[in-house]
C-alpha cells in the first residue's frame, strides 16, 4: 500500500492548518516555553512527513502508475526503460528523503555559525568602546537611548546604554539585566536559530513563517517571566517601555523592540496560568506530533 496521499495531506494540514490554530489560541502567551516546544515540534512532523512522502513516492513499486519514476514515466518523460529502472527508483528513494532531512540541519548550522560570527564581531568593536561594570556584570556602552541587548553564546555578554543606567530606577535596571539574563540561561540563540533554519528551508510555508515570528515573541515573553519573578509587573513594564525604541544588533536579543507592545499588554494585563489538564494535553500533544507522520506511514496492523 502506498501510503504518499495520506503522507501528503497530513504535512498540508501541518503545514497550513496547525499554524492558523495555534495563532488563534489563547493559550500560547500563558504558557509561552510549551508554546515554543509545540511550534517546534510541528515543524519536525512537517519535516518527517515530507521525508516521508518523497520516500514513499520515489520507493520502488510493481505497477507503472506507482512511485515517482512510474509518474514520470507515465507523463511521457523518458526515464531510460519501457519500465521504471528499480536502480534509478532506489536511489530517488534514499537521496531524497535524506536531501529533505540533510537540509534544515545544514541551514542550522549555518544560521548559527554566521551569528556567532556577527557576535565575535560585535564583541571586538564593546571592547573598544564600551566599558565593563563589575556593579551590573554589563558592558555599558555610550548611547544616548535607554537600551540592552545580550550577546549569548559561549562567551555571553549583557550590554545597556549609559542612558538606561541614568534613567531607569535601580529596580528597572535590575530586571532589565534578569531579562537579559534568562536568554543566555535558556540559549535562545539556538531555538531561534533553529526557527530561522526551517524557514530558509521552507521559506513559503505558513507554519515556517509563523515558526519564527511567534518563537521569537514567545521568548522575549519567557524572559519576561523570569523577570517577574523577582519583580513586580510595573517595574518590568516601566522599564520596557523606556526602552521600545532601542534595537539590537544582528545575533543578539533586546528587551525593547518591536513586541514590547504585545508584551506589556500581556505584563500588565490578567495572567492566569493554564489549567494543568490543558497543560499536560498540549504537553503531549507536543512529544507525539513528531511520531505521527511514522504512524500515517506504517498504520498497525498493516504490513
Amino acid at each position: 500500500m502506498n501510503t504518499a496521499p495520506a503522507l501528503a495531506g497530513y504535512t498540508a494540514m501541518v503545514g497550513v492548518v496547525a499554524p492558523r490554530v495555534m495563532l488563534r489560541a489563547g493559550w500560547p502567551h500563558r504558557a509561552p516555553a510549551l508554546a515554543v516546544a509545540v511550534w517546534h515540534a510541528l515543524a519536525v512532523s512537517f519535516s518527517i512527513g515530507v521525508a516521508l512522502t518523497a520516500y514513499n513516492l520515489a520507493m520502488p513499486t510493481e505497477h507503472l502508475h506507482a512511485g515517482l519514476v512510474g509518474l514520470l514515466h507515465s507523463c511521457g518523460l523518458d526515464v531510460g526503460a519501457s519500465r521504471p529502472d528499480p536502480g534509478v527508483a532506489d536511489r530517488l528513494a534514499v537521496g531524497v528523503p535524506a536531501a529533505i532531512a540533510i537540509a534544515p540541519a545544514a541551514s542550522f548550522a549555518f544560521h548559527v555559525a554566521r551569528a556567532r560570527r556577527a557576535r565575535t564581531e560585535h564583541r571586538e568593536t564593546l571592547d573598544l568602546v564600551g566599558r565593563h561594570s563589575a556593579r551590573l556584570s554589563a558592558t555599558v556602552l555610550p548611547y544616548a537611548i535607554p537600551a540592552a541587548y545580550c550577546l549569548p553564546g559561549r562567551r555571553p555578554r549583557v550590554v545597556v546604554s549609559d542612558a538606561a543606567v541614568r534613567e531607569l530606577t535601580p529596580q528597572q535596571l535590575d530586571a532589565v539585566l534578569e531579562h537579559e539574563q534568562a536568554h543566555i540561561a535558556g540559549r535562545h540563540h539556538l531555538v531561534l536559530a533553529a526557527t530561522e533554519a526551517f524557514h530558509s528551508v521552507f521559506r513559503r510555508l505558513p507554519l515556517a513563517r509563523h515558526a519564527q515570528e511567534q518563537t521569537a515573541l514567545l521568548l522575549e515573553m519567557i524572559a519576561d517571566d523570569r523577570a517577574l519573578r523577582r519583580h513586580s509587573d510595573e517595574v518590568l513594564a516601566t522599564a520596557m517601555y523606556e526602552m521600545a525604541a532601542a534595537r539590537a544588533p544582528k545575533g543578539a536579543f533586546a528587551a525593547g523592540g518591536h513586541t514590547v507592545l504585545v508584551r506589556l499588554q500581556r505584563v500588565l494585563g490578567p495572567r492566569k496560568a493554564p489549567h494543568p489538564a490543558l497543560w499536560g494535553s498540549v504537553a503531549a500533544l507536543a512529544v507525539a506530533v513528531p511520531l505521527l507522520p511514522l504512524l500515517v506511514a506504517c498504520p498497525p496492523g498493516l504490513g
